[in-house]
């Protein structure tokens, strides 16, 4: 959904939140009662290019002069009571596009930024009381969230940034005042690279009153390759609202979820199973979706909730699936005294378009394979069905290894360099060689107290060992593919090669049969 406008019609209004880092940990560290005492410094340390990094810093560092991007190891040599917790920035951004969602109380068009939220509350502010007043109750209900909040109010996007985080708390700014309100502004209020700042700065330009006075010919030829992000020009223009700045609000995600409410409480959920999954798979249907996890929720009146989470092989819309693997799942499930409202909601959908049957009436193959995973998974637990997926690895060995079916579905098929034996020894096991040539496989060789006689070979293929996995010392490896009297034939390798320093004399192995 896209805002635009003048400047005169829009009212943006900017939240700033200087220190969302340390007061998500605080939240989170309070919740589980481990909050070290305020006196004590604390950082959440960041990965940089010579080691961790302070990523945020509480008022007790702050105080100390404990500032952001210093190194960690310097940091606890001066203060030793110094205490480090790890931070999270996906978590952080995470928690600002939930607060950007959950600020919507206010208006419908809120986005999400780097440090903040911004809202174009435009014709929402009388239902508060005012813009003043809605500005109050903001500042409130952030801080009770346990959210450090700066706000400000103006007819930009850029202008309400500016002064949410270098102007006065709760400024508000009418669409005569932007000029006025922006002037005694640093330059660094436009959000420009250092580079940038320092060159302003070095042209006498530190104010944003200063640079609105030059004119503008000769810093249009300094700056004209600059993209327009990071051009002070093209920024000011839009903070002054001589260009548009449209504010581009994301639509609220879908929520697929069918409700069932009863009369009176009830105990057994299964009537209204049959009813849940049907109204849920016609939402689904009208959207050409299908559904991968599914989640059935009682609530008691008693206050509490109980959930059962199910999930599917592939998108599924089928409500007599839905059923049953629901119903497969309600065994254990505490009632309490009775619950009056059962809810199905898909929590994760794919598209699925809408097909036609066979014609010739056959069932689908796949589809059925499908729906037993999912009524084994539901019944034995996801860890109990897998199937085999291939890894991406040198040692043949670990090419293949086993996945859960409906954890997103097997790895990708490897393109192996050459032809594999369909049957694999793992471990590989050692044979006794009876008579060596000196380049190529055993002429004659001894596997589980049967001699062979070689009559033809096919190699080598030589395979290092993975330096990232392998410990230190473990040798390489020269596959031959060699094929005996009596028409068998074997995967056959040689561990390391004479004078490699890796250990002795090199042993051989079996490590497939092929058909």
């Amino acid at each position: 959904m896209t805002m635009q406008g003048t400047a005169a019609e829009a009212r943006i209004i900017s939240v700033f939140f200087p220190d969302l880092a340390m007061d998500r940990w605080r939240r989170i560290t309070a919740a589980q009662r481990t909050l070290p005492d305020e006196a004590v410094p604390v950082v959440l340390a960041a990965t940089g290019a010579h080691g961790p990094v302070v990523h945020a810093v509480n008022a007790a560092g702050s105080g100390r002069g404990i500032t952001v991007g210093a190194r960690v190891v310097d940091v606890q040599a001066i203060h030793p009571d110094l205490h480090v917790e790890q931070a999270d920035p996906q978590g952080d951004v995470a928690l600002l596009e939930r607060v950007a969602l959950w600020a919507r109380r206010w208006c419908p068009w809120t986005v999400a930024e780097a440090d903040g939220i911004v809202m174009d509350v435009r014709g929402a502010a009388h239902l508060f009381g005012g813009e003043a007043q809605m500005l109050r109750d903001m500042h409130t209900r952030f801080v009770m969230q346990g959210l450090g909040a700066r706000l400000a109010l103006a007819p930009t996007r850029g202008a309400a940034q500016m002064l949410a985080r270098f102007g006065a708390q709760g400024v508000i700014c009418g669409p005569e005042d932007v000029a006025d309100a922006l002037a005694p502004l640093p330059v660094v209020a436009l959000r420009l690279p250092s580079a940038t700042v320092r060159l302003l700065e070095r042209l006498g330009l530190k104010t944003i009153g200063a640079l609105a006075d030059v004119p503008r010919v000769g810093l249009m030829r300094r700056f004209a390759g600059l993209a327009e992000a990071v051009n002070p020009l093209v920024l000011l223009d839009r903070a002054l609202g001589r260009s548009a700045d449209p504010l581009d609000a994301p639509p609220e995600a879908a929520h697929w979820i069918a409700r069932a409410r009863m009369a009176e409480p009830v105990i057994d959920p299964v009537p209204w199973l049959e009813g849940l999954s049907e109204d849920l798979a016609a939402q689904l249907a009208g959207a050409e979706l299908g559904a991968r996890r599914l989640r059935l929720t009682i609530y008691r009146v008693d206050g509490e909730w109980r959930f059962r989470d199910v999930s599917t092989a592939r998108a599924s819309r089928d409500p007599a699936h839905f059923m049953r693997l629901v119903a497969r799942k309600l065994e254990g499930i505490d009632p309490g005294f009775g619950f009056d409202l059962m809810t199905l909601e898909a929590l994760r959908v794919e598209p699925l378009s809408l097909h036609q049957d066979r014609l010739d009436g056959a069932r689908d193959a796949g589809a059925d394979v499908a729906a037993l995973l999912d009524r084994l998974t539901a019944k034995l637990g996801p860890s109990k069905v897998t199937w085999a997926a291939w890894v991406h690895s040198h040692k043949p060995e670990r090419v293949e290894t086993r996945v859960p079916v409906l954890a997103g579905g097997a790895v990708d098929m490897l393109v192996l360099p050459r032809e594999r034996p369909l049957r694999l020894f793992d471990p590989a096991e050692e044979i006794v060689v009876l008579y060596a040539v000196p380049e190529g496989p055993p002429a004659r060789f001894s596997w589980r107290r049967v001699a062979f006689l070689m009559t033809r070979f096919e190699g080598p293929e030589r395979i290092a060992p993975e330096w990232w996995r392998d410990r230190a010392g473990t040798r390489l490896r020269d596959y031959y593919k060699v094929e005996v009297t009596d028409g068998r034939r074997f995967w056959l390798f040689r561990d390391g090669i004479v004078g490699d320093a890796r250990g002795g004399d090199p042993r051989w192995f079996v490590q497939g049969v092929f058909a």
